[in-house]
């Protein structure tokens, strides 16, 4: 709990997955002119995007032909719709995001993992690795660790640095999950490209098996409604769109934002006191997380039934924050909140 950062700073607590409209707006711009370049290091290459770019790709790295998406079985497209070559696992990898790096060490790789964020805490085996910053990473310091690969965020990443570093020649791969099976597939995906998909095909089977068991229980339950609050000073949850949301739906609860137009909107109290939320919920942590002082603030809000009857609940944020392979820690501890009733006991292993 300690050096918490106070929910009201908007520029990173829960930056991992939240990306503001203009900056979405710069990447797309930038996206559209990116040519890629044809080999800048051993065994990668990046190719240019589907449309009329396509006509000028580069040659193939391997075959020396022009080359033709969808061809070479080891051509793999990111959230962005980019698509990139890779004629080996890369054996160089940095991670810009705990939930990325999360992923590569529960699907066996350590070595090959050469750089990561300052946030990037868990497993204990990251906190040993070389840092490269987190919302200004120090591309000195990711050039030097001569990456094979550079794994990144779509939430996270600014477009001046996707400009640095295709100027630099250095692959980026772009991950962005809005669902709970898009965190699946990424760990499926990322399997695939570093050369470890018996691993993460285990990872992932195990997950929707416990996903399947979870579910079960939770049929014909009533469904409390629940507000996750990411941020006080403006007020921002989680709405449609977002994997938080689809968490909230699986684990038996009713998101107070159910009918929210954005992944991560801002609510008005007066909207709030609408939906009456039975629960209120808080992320808290080491890295992000709402202040103690912002969570009994809340209390003043003696006609919300979540006040009435005491439930101001507190959440790891790293489980529910990081769409990563602990985000079934985070539903569990989702139902045991909702429906401590219910048991877990006997899931899948």
């Amino acid at each position: 709990m300690k050096n918490r950062v106070q929910s009201s700073r908007l520029s990173k607590p829960w930056g991992f997955f939240i990306l503001s409209s203009c900056v979405r707006q710069v990447i797309c711009g930038i996206v559209a002119w990116w040519v890629i370049f044809p080999c800048g290091f051993p065994g990668v290459m990046v190719l240019a995007f589907d449309g009329e770019m396509m006509k000028r790709r580069q040659q193939g790295i391997l075959t020396g032909m022009p080359f033709m998406a969808n061809v070479a079985p080891r051509t793999f497209v990111d959230d962005l719709g980019r698509k990139l070559y890779l004629a080996n696992p890369p054996t160089r990898i940095v991670s810009l995001a705990p939930s990325v790096t999360e992923i590569l060490f529960a699907i066996g790789l350590n070595e090959e993992i050469v750089g990561v964020t300052e946030f990037c805490d868990f497993p204990p085996e990251a906190l040993a690795k070389p840092k490269v910053g987190y919302a200004t990473p120090n591309l000195e310091t990711i050039l030097g660790l001569q990456p094979q690969l550079v794994l990144a965020p779509r939430s996270f990443l600014r477009a001046d640095l996707i400009t640095k570093l295709e100027q630099l020649k250095i692959p980026i791969f772009i991950l962005e999950a809005h669902t709970v099976e898009d965190i699946l597939a990424h760990i499926q995906l990322l399997g695939r490209m570093v050369g470890h998909s018996e691993e993460a095909n285990a990872q992932a089977a195990l997950m929707r098996k416990q996903l399947a068991s979870l579910s079960s229980r939770l049929v014909d339950l009533p469904r409390p409604t629940l507000l996750y609050i990411l941020n006080s000073s403006p007020l921002i949850t989680v709405g449609p769109g977002s994997f938080i949301h689809r968490l909230i739906e699986l684990a038996g609860g009713r998101n107070a934002a159910e009918h929210a137009v954005a992944p991560y909107p801002r609510l008005t109290m007066e909207e709030v006191l609408r939906q009456n939320p039975d629960i209120l919920l808080f992320p808290v942590g080491r890295q992000e997380g709402i202040s103690q002082v912002e969570q009994d603030s809340w209390k003043r809000w003696t006609t919300l039934a979540a006040v009435q009857h005491g439930k101001l609940v507190q959440v790891d944020s790293d489980l529910l924050n990081r769409p990563g392979p602990r985000i079934l820690e985070g539903l569990k501890h989702l139902v045991k909140i909702l429906h401590p009733e219910v048991s877990q006991d006997n899931l899948p292993n």
